[in-house]
């Protein structure tokens, strides 16, 4: 399978995922649509609107123009004559995180030998499924496992710093990649419009803030008031009709509360001064700063705990617009770690 045949198979899934409509008389929106409604109850955090929310975000990136634009950068793919084996390890915080680690493994004309998180085992083999019926060839590419990871060439495999440990004690011999925690941060210079911020929204409450890309502390200006950024989050204020979330939020304001610890809140997010980057579920911390030279330095400190920064246009070299920092492109590597020049130099 050369590779124009694998990438007109991924273009096909993207047109599928952004074109999904609901339409129960769809072979494929139904089955779909039935998977939907019913993976929360496997995990509470996967609601329908979050699920759609990543498979339009994948089904957009996977457009012909944009796979075009992605796989040029990697001539050597036309030389591979030989498929190695690729263990992958995958998160479980938001619907289809292991999605793109999928995607490069089999673009590159290898196999994807999966381990998945059993918080998230149901939608990529889905996703399985749809690609076999398009090009019953993937079916010697793709296979899952829940024991033990064997028989594998190369590692990729994300989890908390924790599980990362483990991860490189047991897979340090192999060629690979591990993830470690990471959250996003964003840089506001004061004068953001209404629509700034409430794009931001966007970016904070996505998946419950369970994302890497998700915004988890903002940097303001000295002197900043808040009460325009929390006028304009307002509209996510369901969000804490979300059990899940408002035990979290709940908890963490009776802690604050009983500890004495300065914060703000309106009611369903709280804003705490903090000079870390991971805010608990319901929190986001923030920082002042005199100068912007000031934050370009914490990012240069802290920039292996930084997934993504979200400012406006020409604020902060290489960051991303307000409300775009879930809707990463092909070329938006996690950890700036680029998999398919990882996968290509197999050989």
């Amino acid at each position: 399978m050369d590779i124009n045949e694998r990438l007109n198979t991924f273009i096909q899934l993207g047109k599928f995922l952004a074109n999904y409509s609901h339409d129960k008389n769809a072979q494929w929106d139904s089955k779909l649509t039935e998977l939907i409604e019913n993976d929360n109850i496997y995990n509470p955090w996967f609601t329908k609107e979050n699920i759609i929310q990543s498979i339009k975000a994948i089904g957009e990136s996977l457009g012909e123009e944009k796979i075009i634009q992605w796989i040029k950068k990697y001539p050597n793919l036309q030389l591979k004559t030989k498929a190695k084996r690729i263990g992958v390890v995958t998160a479980g915080n938001i619907p289809l995180v292991g999605f793109h680690d999928f995607l490069c493994v089999l673009a590159s004309g290898n196999i994807f030998v999966g381990k998945l998180s059993s918080k998230d085992n149901r939608l990529l083999k889905f996703i399985t499924d749809f690609i076999i019926h398009e090009n019953k060839k993937f079916e010697d590419f793709i296979f899952f496992t829940e024991d033990k990871l064997d028989k594998f060439d190369a590692i990729i495999a994300t989890g908390s710093n924790n599980t990362a440990r483990y991860f490189e004690y047991y897979f340090g011999k192999y060629p690979h990649i591990i993830r470690k925690n990471r959250n996003s941060i964003a840089v506001l210079n004061g004068v953001e419009s209404n629509e700034d911020i409430e794009n931001l929204g966007n970016d904070i409450f996505s998946y419950f803030g369970l994302g890497c890309r998700n915004v988890s502390k903002i940097f303001v200006p000295q002197d900043y008031c808040f009460d325009h950024f929390f006028e304009y989050i307002e509209k996510y204020n369901s969000i804490y009709q979300h059990n899940k979330y408002a035990n979290n939020y709940d908890y963490n304001k009776s802690i604050y509360l009983m500890n004495r610890m300065q914060h703000l809140d309106n009611g369903f997010l709280i804003l705490k001064e903090d000079t870390g980057i991971s805010s608990p579920i319901g929190v986001v911390f923030f920082e002042y700063y005199k100068n912007i030279e000031q934050v370009k330095q914490y990012i240069l400190i802290n920039q292996e705990q930084i997934q993504c920064i979200v400012s406006a246009k020409g604020l902060i070299e290489n960051s991303v617009p307000f409300g775009k920092a879930q809707q990463p492109e092909l070329w938006d590597y996690a950890d700036n770690i680029d998999t398919m020049d990882f996968l290509t130099r197999l050989d």
